[in-house]
């Protein structure tokens, strides 16, 4: 496998480095305090072709690789979490799940204005008592005529409230389990689409999350993604997907924290001498480093097999794995490493780590993760 990019890949990603450094880090911690929905950069995403990165050119899109996507996505995560997963949800979860299932029409009719950015999409599956087991949802979707009507509640949902269009899960036949799930895409301001306050968070504040509510909600036959019974197959593919773009986002935050790290440890003096000196602050670095590194070449790896239209689940399970875990600990790290200051929101390393929990939970648990390695071993 070669990972080198290509250059239109390296073009991509340098593209989101320079509008990451420009304009989402400068506002970041503001952004954490305020909890403020960053409406401004997501239509500057937009504008500048980073909301449709894997989209084809007939739809809008840049008509580039997974690795370009993954690539500007780390550099987005690098420079602010929230900011990345807002992109990521709506391309991993949204869009590439309407190019992968949808029908010419459906495509025509809602790709281009998401590739453009001129839309934001949510992916509506977690409902209050259905998280993990995805097989629990209690959303109802009955046909009436050539309507369905949608019935239920989702819960945890990015983007909601501020969206455009939602990738909708609801049960359409409950005897089947997950073969009765099935998938639609649903106008956000639909009449009985109804949203809750914006949920406080630990981290990726920035990102607006709340539960959103379907009162009798009138759905096109013509928007049901995919054949009746196949939602739940369409989201597990968004979520391997998905699952590779978490991955870049941890991977970002660590590097942030490395970063931030490095920087302090050779201009704090303990001792006579920067910290940068002391052997205990070197491995902690290098420990960092090694971790960033494996994080980055196994989400690469899913990335490549995705670009190759091979399976990659197990694959992107393993990125998310190891690249949530890398930004929990390298972000503990550099607070380690900052010392009573790094406890303060006066320096970024706190705000790292708060960030970098939920990647270890939304997209998959990290327990979750391991079930489904474990599951493509005993097969």
């Amino acid at each position: 496998m070669d990972f080198t990019y290509s250059e239109e890949e390296l073009l991509i990603a340098k593209l989101a480095q320079d509008f990451a450094a420009r304009s989402v880090r400068p506002g970041a911690a503001e952004r954490d305090l305020s909890g403020e929905f960053p409406s401004d950069l997501v239509r500057q995403m937009g504008e500048l072709g980073l909301m449709g990165i894997t989209m084809p050119e007939q739809y809008g899109g840049a008509g580039a690789s997974a690795m370009a996507y993954y690539a500007a996505l780390e550099e987005i995560a690098k420079a602010c979490a929230a900011t990345a997963v807002i992109a990521e949800v709506h391309t991993s979860l949204v869009s590439e799940p309407i190019l992968q299932f949808g029908s010419e029409e459906q495509k025509a009719k809602f790709l281009p204005p998401l590739a453009r950015g001129a839309q934001l999409g949510s992916f509506a599956l977690t409902e209050p008592n259905a998280g993990s087991d995805a097989a629990a949802i209690q959303t109802v979707a009955v046909r009436e005529g050539d309507d369905y009507v949608i019935d239920g509640s989702k819960m945890f949902i990015t983007n909601a409230g501020v969206s455009d269009l939602l990738l909708v899960m609801a049960m359409t036949d409950r005897s089947q389990g997950t073969r009765g799930i099935t998938a639609f895409i649903v106008p956000a301001r639909a009449p009985g689409v109804a949203y809750g306050k914006p949920l406080h968070k630990l981290g990726i504040r920035a990102s607006q999350t709340a539960e959103i509510t379907f009162t009798g909600v009138r759905v096109p036959a013509a928007n049901r993604l995919g054949e009746e019974g196949q939602g739940f197959r369409i989201a597990m593919w968004a979520l391997d997907g998905g699952r590779i773009g978490i991955a870049t986002q941890a991977t970002g935050i660590a590097l942030a924290a490395l970063e931030a790290a490095t920087g302090y440890a050779k201009t704090r003096v303990q001792f006579g001498k920067p910290i940068a000196e002391l052997q205990a602050v070197q491995w902690m670095l290098a420990d960092m480093a090694t971790g960033i590194d494996a994080a980055r070449l196994l989400w690469q790896r899913a990335a490549f097999l995705k670009d190759q239209g091979k399976r990659f689940a197990k694959e992107a399970a393993m990125a998310k794995l190891m690249a949530s875990e890398v930004a929990m600990e390298c972000a503990s790290k550099a607070i380690q490493i900052h010392g009573g200051y790094g406890y303060t929101t006066e320096y970024p390393v706190e705000r790292l780590l708060r960030d970098a929990k939920i990647t270890e939970i939304y997209e998959g648990t990290s327990e979750i993760q391991r079930l489904v390695i474990a599951l493509s071993l005993l097969r």
